[in-house]
C-alpha cells in the first residue's frame, strides 16, 4: 500500500509565520463540538485521573498487545524521575498514538492526558478516552481551516491545558509534544509553546497549594523502522528539567488559583522552551535525513566490530550513532526563526558509509547483518533452529484458534494501517489499536465459534483423548453448561498466548527472510559494498 506523500498532502494553508499547516486527516477535520465540550473532566482523588478500573484494564491490554507488537522494548532513566512531583513528558513525535502510549506505559506514574481532538469523539475509541478522562485539544491547523471558531477554540485549549496543568500539579505524569504534530522527518520541527506554558500553569497550582514544583522531562523515542511489525524500541527518559520558583510570578499563582486558565509570563515561556530544545534535540537522531542516520548506525556497528565491542541491543546502536552524530556534526545554534534541519555532515567517512548503508538498505539489511569483523555478511545461527521448530510445531497445532481469533484483527489492522490518509507515522497506530478493539469485540464471539466447534466435534475429540470435556463437572445440564462456560474462558488466555506465540514466529519467519536476502545479495553489490567497508575501517584505523 502506498502511503500519501508529504507533497501531496499539502494544501497551501500557512501559519501566521506562513509555514505549512500540517495535512489534517478526514477525522481531524471532523469537529464535533458538542461532545468535544461534554468530555468529562478527570478526578484527581485516587490513583488515576479517570475511572480506575477501566484505566488499569486499558494499561494491563496495551502492555500484553506491546510485547506481541515489539521484538524489544527497552526504557532507561525512569530513576531519574522524581517521585514527590508531577512531571510532563516532552518528546519528538513520529509514531502517532504509540509514542505517547510508550512513554505512558513506561513510566511509574499514571498520566493526566491529553490529545486530538478526534480521538475522544471516534465511536469506540472516543468511549474508552473519556472513560480514561483524555482532554481534547485544538491544534492550530484546525482552527486556521475553519474547524471551529476560535473562541470554541480557545475555550476548549484554554479549558484542556488547565485540566492538564492541575493534574500534573497533583503529581501525575502527562505527556504533551512541542512540535504539536506528527511527522516524517529524521530532525525535530519547531517548537510550539503548549508544554512550556501548561507545565508553567501547572507550577503555579502546586505552588498555590503548597506542593513541590513540578519537572519537564526531555525524552527520546527510538523505533528502528517505526512501521514494522515486531520492531525494536527504545523509550530514553532524560534528565528533568526542574521549573524554578523564580518563573512562576504570583499573579499567575492568584490568576490559575480560581480555576480558569491564564497566560504565564511570555519570558518564562521562552526560557524554559531553549532550555527545552537545547536538552531534547540531542535525544532525537537529529540528522539531514534518514539516510545520513543510517550511515551512522552502520559506522557505529563497524567501529564496535573494529574495536571488539559491538552494539548488542538498538539501545546500544541509538547511543553509537549519537557519538559519532556528535564527533561529525557541524554546530548549529538554533534559535526560534530556524529551520531545525541539521546541516548535511560534510565528513568523507560518514559520506562512505552512507553510501554502503544504502546498498545494505536496498537489499533489506543492516549493519546487523555484518560478520564479527565486517568483511562479509553474517551466516545463519544454526543454534535457533531447534527452539524455532518447537515454536512452529505449537504454532501450527494451534492454527485453527489463530485463525479465528487472531487473524480479523490483523487484517483490520493491516486495511485500517494501510488506507489511513494520515501518512506512514499512523500505520502502526491503526495496527495497534485494531489489535486493542478487536481484542475486546472479537475475542468473545471467536471464543463462543471456537467452543461451537469443540462442541459439535466433541465425539471426535472423546475418541482421541479418551476424555468427555462435556462433562468434566458433571453429566447435568448446569454441569454442562459450566464446562461450556469454562471452555469459553479459557479461550481468552489461550488466544493471547497464541498471538504471543504467532509474534514469536514471525520472528524466526523474519530472521530466514533476512538469510535469504544476504543469498540473493548479488555479487556485484556484496564487492562494492566490502570495498567501501574495507575504506572506512583504513579511515578509522588512520583517525586514531
Amino acid at each position: 500500500m502506498k502511503h500519501p506523500d508529504p507533497e501531496e498532502l499539502n494544501d497551501g494553508v500557512l501559519d501566521h509565520r506562513g509555514e505549512e499547516l500540517p495535512y489534517l486527516s478526514k477525522s481531524a477535520k471532523n469537529m464535533k463540538m458538542d461532545m468535544l465540550l461534554n468530555t468529562p473532566l478527570p478526578t484527581y482523588e485516587g490513583k488515576t485521573p479517570g475511572s480506575y478500573f477501566w484505566t488499569r484494564l486499558i494499561y494491563w491490554i496495551c502492555h500484553r498487545i506491546s510485547k506481541v507488537q515489539y521484538r524489544s522494548i527497552e526504557s532507561s532513566g525512569t530513576e531519574r524521575i522524581p517521585r514527590d512531583r508531577g512531571s510532563l513528558c516532552c518528546a519528538w513525535h513520529t509514531n502517532g498514538i504509540l509514542d505517547a502510549l510508550q512513554i505512558a506505559l513506561n513510566h511509574p506514574e499514571y498520566f493526566v492526558i491529553g490529545a486530538r481532538h478526534d480521538l475522544v469523539t471516534r465511536p469506540i475509541l472516543g468511549w474508552w478516552t473519556r472513560k480514561m478522562a483524555v482532554q481534547p485539544v485544538v491544534r492550530k491547523a484546525e482552527l486556521l481551516r475553519g474547524g471551529c471558531t476560535e473562541e470554541e477554540a480557545n475555550f476548549l485549549n484554554g479549558r484542556s491545558l488547565m485540566t492538564l496543568a492541575s493534574g500534573i500539579s497533583h503529581g501525575y505524569g502527562c505527556v504533551l509534544f512541542p512540535e504539536g504534530t506528527s511527522h516524517n522527518n529524521s530532525y525535530m520541527l519547531r517548537f510550539r509553546t503548549g508544554p512550556m506554558r501548561t507545565v508553567l500553569a501547572a507550577s503555579a497550582l502546586a505552588k498555590a497549594s503548597g506542593k513541590e514544583l513540578p519537572v519537564l522531562i526531555p525524552m527520546g523515542l527510538h523505533f528502528r523502522t517505526r512501521e514494522y511489525f515486531r520492531t525494536d524500541v527504545w523509550v530514553e527518559y532524560g534528565e528533568p528539567i526542574q521549573v524554578e520558583n523564580s518563573d512562576v510570578p504570583q499573579n499567575l499563582v492568584d490568576a490559575v488559583s480560581t480555576g480558569t486558565w491564564s497566560e504565564p509570563p511570555a519570558e518564562s515561556v521562552f526560557k524554559l522552551r531553549d532550555k527545552l530544545r537545547e536538552d531534547l534535540v540531542p535525544l532525537s537522531p537529529n540528522t539531514y535525513s534518514w539516510e545520513e542516520y543510517r550511515a551512522l548506525l552502520l559506522l557505529g556497528h563497524i567501529k564496535g566490530r573494529m574495536e571488539n565491542s559491538p552494539p548488542k541491543s538498538w539501545r546500544g546502536e541509538v547511543e553509537q550513532a549519537r557519538l559519532l552524530r556528535d564527533k561529525y556534526c557541524i554546530e548549529s545554534n538554533f534559535t526560534d526563526a530556524d529551520d531545525l534541519q541539521p546541516e548535511k555532515m560534510t565528513n568523507s567517512l560518514v559520506a562512505k558509509s552512507e553510501k554502503a548503508a544504502e546498498l545494505l538498505h536496498k537489499y533489506g539489511l543492516d549493519g546487523r547483518d555484518l560478520n564479527d569483523d565486517s568483511t562479509s555478511l553474517l551466516k545463519p545461527k544454526l543454534s535457533k533452529l531447534p527452539l524455532a521448530t518447537i515454536r512452529i510445531g505449537l504454532f501450527g497445532a494451534l492454527l485453527p484458534i489463530f485463525l479465528i481469533s487472531l487473524l480479523p484483527q490483523i487484517i483490520l489492522g493491516r486495511v485500517l494501517g494501510d488506507s489511513t490518509d494520515e501518512g506512514i507515522d499512523a500505520r502502526t497506530s491503526y495496527q495497534f489499536l485494531a489489535a486493542m478493539f478487536g481484542s475486546i469485540i472479537i475475542w468473545p464471539i471467536s471464543s463462543i465459534l471456537i467452543v461451537a466447534l469443540f462442541y459439535w466435534q466433541s465425539g471426535t475429540i472423546e475418541d482421541i483423548v479418551n476424555i468427555s470435556w462435556i462433562e468434566a463437572f458433571g453429566t447435568s445440564h448446569f454441569s454442562i453448561g459450566l464446562s461450556i462456560f469454562m471452555l469459553w474462558l479459557a479461550m481468552f488466555p489461550l488466544s493471547l498466548f497464541t498471538g504471543r506465540l504467532f509474534s514469536l514466529v514471525w520472528d524466526d519467519y523474519v530472521d530466514f527472510r533476512g538469510y535469504i536476502r544476504k543469498l540473493k545479495f548479488p555479487k556485484q553489490g556484496r564487492n562494492e559494498l566490502f570495498q567501501i567497508i574495507t575504506e572506512i575501517k583504513q579511515d578509522l584505523s588512520s583517525s586514531k
